[in-house]
């Protein structure tokens, strides 16, 4: 080593091997622990240090690559700047409406420079053990995807961390709720089928106790009332919202109304159900939309996929609108003061058109075999 080069320190010979430390960086700068805190957290504290004192410290950081423990400072400062995002994904096949909506919690997380932890849940009886455990100071506040409880439970609910809730069920009342407007969704596309001149309609809609499910089956009911059509009996089923079960529930249907008139559309609960009832009339040999036309909801990556009919909620948006609102309540809450914002954000829907729909043939309708 000749005289020119400068003898590393052991603080730069001990970085190689592990995370530097804030005593690392203050023998670096040589000064006290203390004085090197002051220095990198912008003299946030009692104590104060000079501009020269800072400068030293902060390059002395530089050196070393050194980063602040966040774990430390969410201590000190009781915030983690990270939102927790709570779902049940207990699918066997992709769950599409999830991932979208994720996509927008992602995009407001990082917006507003927060880090995002996914909880996973296997099943929505988790949720009175599961969702207060997650409220130990790992997270600042919390966003629930589409719960689905048999109860009242908001006992467990903890009053400690703020709780947005995206299409919440009856039972879960959060602070804020974002959803989209079901029941207005439902009623546009059966609506616009009538307006197609279709007249027999069936519907295979979401699971019941569910709130945007039942919404939207109250849409396909409105729209027969203004179009003065009576509901033909045994023609709103209920199914989940996946493809083997619209699959399964199209199905069912098909064989109990054996020699009876095909519908001639259905409205779906989601894309996935749509999707489902797809696989089931072609597998019959029946084409969709000449024989049958559907229309989905959601408009996911699958409905774009196909070009299916459905209804467009803005998932990306109600994602990216829960996070805003969540900050907005956990600021509230770091303030002492209350939250004057909407507690129920309601935003809204579109019809799609696609290659599912087609208007009304003129043709005899078809019998089920």
């Amino acid at each position: 080593m000749t005289a020119s080069t400068p003898k590393p320190s052991k603080a730069t010979k001990s970085s190689r091997h592990k995370l530097p430390t804030l005593a690392d960086v203050a023998r670096e700068a040589g000064v006290s622990d203390v004085a090197a805190s002051c220095a990198i957290n912008a003299g946030r504290g009692s104590t104060r240090v000079s501009a020269e004192t800072r400068e030293r410290v902060l390059a002395a950081a530089k050196r070393l690559r050194y980063l602040p423990n966040a774990t430390a400072r969410a201590l000190s400062r009781q915030r983690t700047n990270a939102i927790g995002f709570v779902a049940n994904i207990a699918y066997e096949e992709p769950n599409l409406y999830f991932q979208e909506l994720f996509n927008g919690v992602v995009r407001g997380a990082t917006e507003a420079e927060q880090t995002t932890c996914i909880f996973p849940l296997s099943g929505w009886d988790e949720a009175p053990k599961r969702i207060p455990a997650l409220c130990d100071g790992r997270v600042d506040g919390l966003i629930v995807l589409a719960p689905h409880l048999e109860d009242d439970s908001t006992t467990w609910l903890p009053p400690h961390t703020p709780l947005v809730t995206i299409h919440a069920g009856a039972h879960l009342q959060a602070q804020v709720n974002v959803e989209a407007d079901d029941e207005a969704g439902g009623f546009a596309i059966v609506d616009h089928m009538f307006n197609l001149g279709y007249r027999h309609i069936l519907c295979v809609g979401g699971p019941p106790p569910n709130k945007s499910a039942d919404r939207r089956v109250d849409g396909f009911l409105r729209a027969h009332a203004k179009n003065g059509v009576e509901v033909a009996f045994d023609h709103v089923i209920r199914t989940w919202f996946t493809v083997a079960d619209g699959r399964q529930a199209m199905e069912k249907w098909l064989q109990a109304h054996h020699g009876e008139q095909l519908p001639e559309a259905i409205f779906c609960g989601n894309d996935d159900i749509a999707f489902g009832c797809m696989e089931a009339l072609e597998a019959r040999g029946l084409n969709v939309p000449r024989d049958v036309s559907i229309a989905g909801f959601d408009h996911t990556l699958l409905a774009r996929t196909l070009h299916m009919a459905t209804v467009r909620q803005p998932l990306l948006e109600m994602g990216r609108q829960a996070v805003t609102v969540l900050i907005q309540l956990i600021e509230a809450q770091r303030g002492g003061g209350p939250y004057e914002g909407p507690r129920n954000i309601v935003l809204p829907v579109e019809i799609v058109a696609g290659r599912t729909l087609a208007a009304a043939p003129r043709n005899a309708p078809l019998t089920i075999l």
